[in-house]
């Protein structure tokens, strides 16, 4: 059969040019950000949206839905802008998400520079590929959630203690918080009140911890 179907023709990227992967000497200068996939206890797929500041692998934000256009990831980046500040520029590698217009325009509006690796290169945004697996192995594969609403919520707790509690051996064994505060080039005056997902993120304006709980039905 000779069907006239138009063939589809694969999107051509830009030539996306190697850089060395260098950690900036004071926060807010580079966020890295990228993708994860699940499945709930039904079955349902979902994902979730990493961000961290590779200057001390502050998680920024993980966000936890069935579906996160691009016009999603833009939101969530204008929350993160509006208690952190903007960064000078974001890492990401080509996933539709990533290349869409809409995040192009909202970055050339803001003056923030979108850094792309090279397909297939994911070592050149290593940083939140370490964090993806630290995420991987000590909450995904740990849990199994019945909602994205637990597994929010879940998270949120998970996020205080990664960035408050768990050392690094990259940070000098000092957490994400503790190294912010001591090599973070922050007026010391105003150091304590530099906003971190521990102070600003929870919209209780209760602190999170170890030990907050939450209704997960």
């Amino acid at each position: 059969m000779k069907l006239n179907l138009r063939s589809k023709r694969k999107k051509r990227l830009p030539a996306r040019v190697k850089e060395p992967l260098l950690r900036p000497i004071y926060p807010n200068v580079t966020w890295s950000m990228d993708f994860m996939h699940d499945t709930l206890e039904n079955g349902k797929s979902v994902r979730s949206l990493n961000i961290i500041d590779d200057f001390n692998r502050e998680i920024l934000n993980i966000t936890i839905d069935t579906s996160l256009p691009s016009a999603r990831v833009v939101s969530e980046l204008e929350q993160l802008i509006d208690w952190r500040g903007k960064p000078e520029r974001i890492r990401v590698d080509n996933g539709p998400e990533f290349i869409a217009g809409k995040l192009k325009d909202w970055c050339d509006k803001n003056e923030i520079k979108l850094h792309y690796i090279q397909p297939g290169k994911p070592t050149q945004n290593s940083l939140v590929e370490r964090f993806n697996r630290t995420f991987r192995t000590e909450f995904l594969d740990v849990y199994l959630f019945e909602s994205i609403r637990q597994m929010r919520n879940y998270s949120e707790i998970w996020m205080w203690m990664y960035n408050n509690e768990r050392p690094h051996s990259a940070l000098q064994y000092l957490t994400p918080r503790d190294f912010l505060l001591k090599y973070g080039k922050l007026a010391q005056a105003k150091a304590n009140e530099f906003p971190t997902f521990q102070q600003n993120f929870n919209n209780n304006k209760e602190l999170l911890t170890k030990n907050s709980t939450f209704e997960c039905t």
